[in-house]
């Protein structure tokens, strides 16, 4: 396989989306009051990388003729012929079996169960259920969100209040997130027969439902705080992270067709992540 093959085999992983989750990852590996040495932490973040992007390939693979229907997604890969279904299958495959090999080896096997859940429910339960309903946003948000309490187990080899927080605060920013992106690219998702929230029932109920859950991330990142010891400066930046994301999204009820209120949202919760775990660093300092 030459370098374009490769480029074009990395690429299933997602790259962009699974370094974020594995920075979540990185985040409960830190917060966790007992700190892996320098070798199990890297190798941890290694196969929760290669898990995530395991659990992308085999999507890809699964959706690769619905892919094709879609103008954000056609030139992927598989979908414009420059991939063997057949070789992105055994790659996705391949790297699913060894990361949970290198979990278990490497951290415990509570980390290693934990990435065989999310491995599974992306594939089994959410990628199918795409084109059935749209609790599908709710299902997926739930292997999306397990990676950070990954983190915190790999560092204790126990599943504790911290890291369920973690795993709250994740999922909960999935929501507004994806609803986000599903109103951007509601025609596309519509023509390949994605049930995704905005389309089976609309725009702007899915902002009422992103909301909601904005509005639930509020005290669940605050909730952070006494779990793990952060000050005042991490709960003050918390808030207004979580005010303006809030603002953010409620604005787009009632503009829920105004193009550049919904990419205001998305790019809020492509900032909020980051922002918060940089005022976890704050507040621990």
């Amino acid at each position: 396989m030459n370098l374009v093959g490769l480029r074009d085999l990395l690429s299933l992983t997602k790259p962009r989306v699974t370094i974020l989750v594995a920075a979540t990852t990185l985040v409960g590996l830190l917060l966790a009051p007992k700190r892996p040495g320098l070798m199990v932490t890297l190798l941890a973040l290694i196969g929760t990388f290669a898990v995530v992007g395991a659990a992308n390939a085999l999507n890809c693979w699964m959706e690769r003729d619905l892919d094709g229907e879609m103008a954000r997604t056609r030139t992927r890969p598989l979908p414009s012929g420059r991939l063997s279904p057949r070789v992105a299958l055994v790659f996705g495959i391949g790297l699913g079996v060894g990361s949970l090999l290198l979990l278990g080896a490497t951290t415990n096997l509570v980390t290693a169960l934990l990435a065989l859940i999310a491995l599974a429910a992306y594939v089994v339960a959410y990628t199918p259920l795409k084109q059935r309903s749209p609790m599908a946003l709710l299902v997926g948000a739930v292997p999306g969100a397990i990676p950070p309490l990954m983190g915190w187990t790999a560092a204790t080899g126990q599943i504790e209040v911290p890291g369920l927080i973690l795993l709250a605060i994740v999922f909960l920013w999935q929501v507004p997130h994806f609803v986000a992106i599903g109103v951007l690219h509601l025609d596309d998702y519509a023509r390949a027969g994605y049930r995704t929230l905005p389309v089976v029932f609309g725009p702007q109920a899915a902002f009422w439902v992103a909301s909601l859950a904005t509005a639930a991330l509020v005290p669940a990142s605050l909730a952070l705080a006494p779990a793990v010891g952060l000050g005042a400066s991490y709960v003050a930046l918390a808030l207004v992270l979580g005010i303006g994301f809030l603002a953010a999204c409620g604005g787009c009820i009632h503009r829920s067709r105004d193009r550049r209120a919904v990419r205001r949202l998305l790019l809020s919760s492509l900032a909020y992540l980051p922002l918060l775990f940089v005022a976890v660093g704050v507040g621990r300092a």
